[in-house]
């Protein structure tokens, strides 16, 4: 297998495929990449070490146990090296061979074996980088697995249709005289190279903005099928949390102890444990959970959150200050005074009273000459009062006018504003934690150093404040209103930003929840367990996004017979859910559904029996979440599952022969 990339990811998912999925793999990056970033972070003794010194000396121990392997790059042209040994254990950048490139061609792709591979990931930061080299790939190699990295989705759509038509176009022409097998590990006449589009973005911001919220549900959704789950505390010590319609994971047993497990998986007993059996989960007394709460059918106009929506144009009550919304609803009070008066003193019709007192009002009825005194005072005072009204609709009509034309400038954090999320960071991963925030009626203040950053423009149509300026400067997380807010996203792509930010945050509320994006995974353990024994009342969290999104990629590289939904993290580990055909998978075919579960490894969780039922709602049917233990899954079955890194891997990976080409 294949991986090309120029960042973390592309580290990352060649790790998972030689660790986890024990495939050969070639790793193509820049010549500059394995010098400017390693894998494993050796670079807290910069910037990011000094700023951690401040707190304790125990993050340059943590840090400073990474080591790197990678030997210096060539420059100009290409340059094999052998990547270093290893076993399951091994960093992430361990790999049987390094090619280093400038750009990505087709002569570059050739000496990598993209004729005789399995499967190549596109994994470059820039989509037309992605989408060039994945034409020349197709070209080269009809039968590729294509994974691609795309931030554009609609782009991402066609694209895949595009190669994938090629791919069955060629597949086709050449379906008669070849030989059953060319050494790439499939057979010749394999009916499933195809080509899946993916986003880190897409795949990390649910994880993000759910850690971000206490008692936020973990959503997947995605090509239709919706899962929900939801972290549980036990309601009480020595007792068992509710187990919803799957206990999913265990939390750390020492989640509350600040020096206890950090919930990787080196933590051993005390860490998490993902898909318990029923024994396990009965045992685990006084440990939170996370348990499956919905698998259902997404349709169209149902919300995630189940609240309202938040519209592009702006509500009437932001057309308006509270202030002129009051002074206009004391004139129409003026208005119906009047009109009663005059409906009581002269017994006219209230129809006709009223309009006449709005003639008054306009100064363009006649002078009440020879009428009663009561009528002339009403007159007088309706022209007091459309006198008084004129001002009021001039700020009226110029407060609309400025609402609208500063729909395309950022809004500021308004006065009083608590109980929010402070954002940090308007790439591609803050623009889509940011949507997915809104999606859930949170309030959001972004805070972002480029004024031409592509989440402005989202953060314009959802009406979300915006402070800019380097959040490392004094007074732009004041402006953001950082001592109010609920949590902290830091979400730039600098670490040390993040962690200054961070840092800064707790100075100013030390029980402010903080998540942290850290390119590295090593990095981000040993921040955490930092500022958690720092602050042990406050909930803190650090992430790395290519550690949460690799396993997706890994899991698409291996067919189209099984379909990535989503990952969500438990603690510092991961858990993936997808979609698969059970025929051709030993451990599920021909078995119960209790026969098929392995704890610790994969759960069915619901039977997709077709999504084009429509049920006598007019809501689709067709997927069953209740499956009895007894029923027989066969090899025509679709069934939905949730599983460990290693789990699916032992379910989607290739047998030796295969890889070999035997």
């Amino acid at each position: 297998m294949i991986v090309c990339g120029d960042d973390g990811l592309a580290h990352r998912l060649a790790h998972e495929l030689r660790n986890v999925y024990g495939e050969q793999v070639t790793l193509v990056v820049p010549p500059s990449e394995r010098n400017v970033r390693p894998p494993v972070i050796v670079r807290a003794a910069g910037t990011a070490s000094a700023l951690l010194d401040r707190m304790t000396a125990a993050v340059n121990r943590a840090a400073g146990n990474g080591t790197n392997g990678g030997g210096n790059g060539t420059t100009g042209g290409t340059s094999r090296t052998g990547g270093t040994g290893g076993t399951g254990g091994g960093e992430p950048g361990s790999h049987e061979g390094v090619l280093e490139a400038v750009e990505l061609t087709e002569a570059v792709l050739a000496e990598a074996g993209a004729e005789r591979a399995a499967a190549l990931a596109l994994v470059y930061d820039d989509d037309e980088t992605n989408i060039r080299a994945a034409l020349t790939a197709r070209r080269l190699n009809p039968r590729l697995q294509l994974v691609l990295r795309l931030y554009n989705r609609r782009l991402g759509q066609h694209i895949g249709e595009l190669l994938d038509q090629a791919s069955a176009l060629a597949a086709a022409a050449n379906s008669t005289g070849d030989s059953d097998d060319d050494g790439s590990g499939y057979p010749d006449n394999r009916s499933d190279a195809s080509t899946t589009v993916l986003s880190d973005a897409d795949t990390a911001a649910p994880a993000l903005a759910a850690t971000a919220i206490t008692g936020t549900s973990k959503v997947v959704q995605t090509a239709g099928l919706l899962l929900r789950a939801v972290e549980r505390l036990p309601p009480a010590p020595g007792e068992v949390a509710d187990p919803g319609l799957y206990t999913l994971a265990l939390l750390s047993a020492t989640s509350s102890d600040p020096a206890g497990a950090d919930g990787s998986e080196g933590s051993g007993d005390q860490g998490p444990q993902l898909l318990p059996d029923e024994a396990a989960v009965a045992a685990a007394t006084g440990r939170g959970t996370v348990v499956l709460q919905q698998v259902a059918y997404a349709y169209s106009g149902t919300s995630m959150s189940g609240g309202r929506g938040w519209a592009v144009v702006p509500p009437f009550a932001s057309l308006f200050s509270r202030r002129l919304r009051w002074s206009l609803a004391g004139m129409l009070g003026c208005v119906i005074a009047l009109a009663v008066a005059l409906t009581v003193t002269t017994g006219e019709h209230p129809v006709h009273a009223t309009y006449l007192t709005l003639l008054d009002l306009f100064a363009i009825n006649d002078p009440a000459l020879g009428e009663s005194m009561t009528r002339q005072i009403l007159q007088l005072l309706s022209g007091l009062v459309g006198l008084l009204l004129l001002p009021v609709l001039l700020a009226a009509v110029l407060e609309a006018l400025g609402t609208f034309r500063s729909g395309s400038a950022v809004r500021r954090p308004p006065r009083g504003l608590s109980g929010h999320v402070v954002l940090l960071g308007l790439g591609k991963i803050g623009t889509r934690v940011l949507t997915r925030l809104r999606e859930l009626n949170i309030p959001v203040v972004c805070v972002e150093a480029d004024p031409d950053a592509r989440g402005l423009a989202t953060a314009r149509r959802l009406r979300v404040p915006v402070v800019l300026g380097d959040v490392t400067q004094e007074g732009v997380l004041e402006a953001a209103k950082i001592n109010r807010a609920q949590a902290l996203l830091a979400l730039t792509s600098a670490d040390t930003t993040n962690l200054e930010a961070v840092l800064y945050g707790r100075s100013v509320r030390p029980d402010l929840r903080v998540v942290l994006r850290l390119y590295d995974d090593d990095f981000a353990t040993a921040v955490y367990r930092t500022l958690r024994a720092a602050h042990p009342g406050a909930t803190t969290r650090s992430r790395s996004v290519s550690h949460l999104a690799a396993p997706a990629f890994a899991g698409a590289m291996m067919g189209r017979r099984t379909q990535i939904l989503g990952t969500i993290p438990v603690e510092r580990r991961v858990l993936l859910f997808a979609a698969m055909r059970v025929g051709g998978h030993a451990q599920l075919e021909g078995r119960t559904v209790g026969e098929a579960f392995r704890a610790g490894a994969w759960r069915v969780l619901a039977l997709d029996t077709g999504a084009g039922a429509v049920g006598a709602d007019g809501r689709p049917s067709g997927l069953v979440w209740d499956l009895p233990e007894t029923y027989v899954l066969r090899a025509e079955d679709r069934v939905v599952l949730a599983a460990t890194r290693r789990g699916l891997a032992e379910l989607l990976g290739r047998r030796r022969g295969e890889r070999a080409g035997v």
